[in-house]
């Protein structure tokens, strides 16, 4: 359900007229969703979370690999944004091919949604090392909204008597994914399917609709010396009938162990993040970022937790050679 419905019919900003906690949930829903028309949760350690966006990466790190992230926005604003995903991919032995799978959980405020989602890829191999992976995702969200709790200036009406209670949203996406040893380039549609999230009509277009989101991500490793190297990374989000969101981070890797950097999105917030390789198979990060819009007022900023581990099956107990994305 997109939030600029909600916003032509609830008067939640009138604080002499509701409670501080209903202006903060009102404050979340209308800029999570509504303002800009993005449904897809963001992410800062979006690097880390690529085959979530694009199901060509499944199987791009030659070994098993699987990843959570828990992700708590605008900490201490009521209803604020809380998302976690799971991820697992790996190619498949003798084909060069990749599956994956993976799960979300979304909410903010009333509304929360939960997917589950199966990756497949398929690789064409070039000269020195060079690949071009093309992939299908197929899966289910499940989208619920529980708008009849919500204060309203108009008592009884109709849009906000019913729940929306959805339990089958099946949507498929498709994308591209180029990368060689020191640098990517990857275009993806998680969802090409404009579900309906509520079968009633208000005589509003396109606002209970999932919303197509096209990607656009690109990164590259520079050797700065033989102890440090410098990784710029963009992640580019493009949506009908919204501005488009653009992030931009830069980290530094000190002796294939130590990720540090800052991150800055278009309008929206800027921060830092830190990420470890504690073994040749385990990887924790964290981030941390700070809004720079009207919500900077009302929270504390926003919370990222990464960890990451590396199946290098047969491998020796060591995993080849040092992954920068």
């Amino acid at each position: 359900m997109n939030i600029l419905y909600l916003r032509t019919n609830i008067d939640i900003l009138d604080i002499k007229t509701y409670t501080t906690k209903i202006l903060f949930v009102g404050i979340v829903m209308l800029f999570s969703f509504g303002l800009k028309a993005q449904q897809d949760p963001m992410y800062t350690q979006y690097m880390e979370n690529m085959m979530t966006i694009n199901p060509a990466y499944a199987g791009s790190k030659d070994l098993l690999s699987m990843m959570v992230v828990s992700r708590k926005q605008w900490v201490s604003m009521p209803g604020a944004p809380a998302t976690r995903t799971f991820a697992i991919h790996s190619p498949v032995t003798g084909a060069n091919m990749g599956l994956g799978l993976s799960f979300m959980s979304d909410q903010i405020g009333v509304v929360k949604q939960t997917g589950m989602y199966v990756d497949y890829s398929y690789t064409l191999r070039f000269k020195n090392n060079h690949n071009l992976a093309l992939g299908l995702k197929g899966g289910v969200n499940f989208y619920e909204a529980g708008v009849s709790g919500l204060t309203t200036n108009q008592p009884g009406d109709p849009v906000f008597e019913n729940d929306i209670n959805r339990n089958f949203l099946p949507n498929m996406g498709v994308g591209a994914f180029f990368h060689a040893n020191r640098y990517y380039l990857g275009l993806s549609i998680p969802k090409l399917l404009e579900n309906t999230i509520n079968k009633n009509d208000f005589s509003v277009q396109n606002i209970s609709k999932e919303q197509v989101h096209v990607f656009f991500m690109a990164g590259y490793v520079f050797d700065v010396n033989r102890i440090v190297k410098f990784k710029p990374s963009i992640l580019t989000k493009f949506v009908m009938n919204a501005p488009v969101s653009f992030d931009l981070n830069g980290t530094f890797l000190f002796y294939d162990r130590l990720w540090l950097g800052a991150m800055w999105r278009l309008g929206d917030s800027f921060g830092g993040l830190f990420q470890l390789q504690i073994t040749n198979q385990i990887k924790i990060g964290y981030s941390y970022d700070l809004p720079i819009n009207e919500l900077g007022a009302y929270n504390n900023g926003t919370h990222e937790i990464m960890v990451s581990y590396d199946f290098n099956l047969g491998g020796g107990g060591k995993v080849r050679s040092p992954r920068y994305f």
